[in-house]
């Protein structure tokens, strides 16, 4: 198979993911769409609404993930802060962003994006219910599990790296995005 075929394979496996998203989680997962997520979306897109965070976007772009995220959804998008994508080692997005680091930025994207609509509030009440901790389910396929640190939403990823919920609830027309401040990664990437 050409290069040219395999990123196009990598490309529709990852919007396939993307679109074909529905409740999937443990018993104690937040659930996605509650009726106070759909009551509360906005009318600009995800793509549409990444304002400052310039270096995700660029990654969505460079992944073929924009398109999707300008789609009808419902999708949760943990989006990291240009800041959080400056703690990762020196050169890693630089690797990530060229055409043969496609399928692991894809990876590491989808890794953060649920499926539906799941506000802070619905993540808190699963992490109360789930004693302290829930499972999320991502469109990589992995999960994050999901801890309170005082009034803090915190999202560990199969690594232990740990990101805050620090700008939560953006609610768009076709999900929501909570801003978090370090890139989690799948344990493949």
């Amino acid at each position: 198979m050409t290069t040219k075929k395999l990123l196009t394979a990598v490309s529709v496996a990852a919007v396939v993911a993307l679109t074909a998203c529905g409740d999937r989680g443990a018993d104690n997962a937040a659930q996605p769409e509650t009726e106070a997520a759909k009551d509360a979306a906005g009318d600009q897109t995800i793509a549409a609404g990444l304002g400052d965070a310039t270096k995700f976007a660029a990654a969505a772009k460079q992944a073929g993930l924009d398109a999707t995220l300008t789609g009808p959804g419902p999708y949760t998008v943990l989006v990291p802060t240009d800041a959080a994508f400056d703690k990762l080692p020196a050169g890693a997005l630089d690797i990530l962003m060229k055409p043969e680091g496609r399928s692991d930025l894809t990876a590491v994207l989808t890794y953060h994006i649920l499926p539906g609509t799941i506000l802070a509030e619905d993540i808190g009440k699963a992490i109360d219910t789930g004693k302290g901790k829930t499972q999320l389910p991502t469109m990589a396929g992995g999960t994050l599990t999901a801890t309170k640190e005082g009034d803090a939403i915190v999202l560990t990823d199969g690594a232990g790296t740990k990101a805050k919920l620090v700008n939560a609830e953006e609610k768009k027309s076709n999900g929501v995005i909570h801003r978090v401040d370090a890139v989690l990664m799948p344990s493949k990437a």
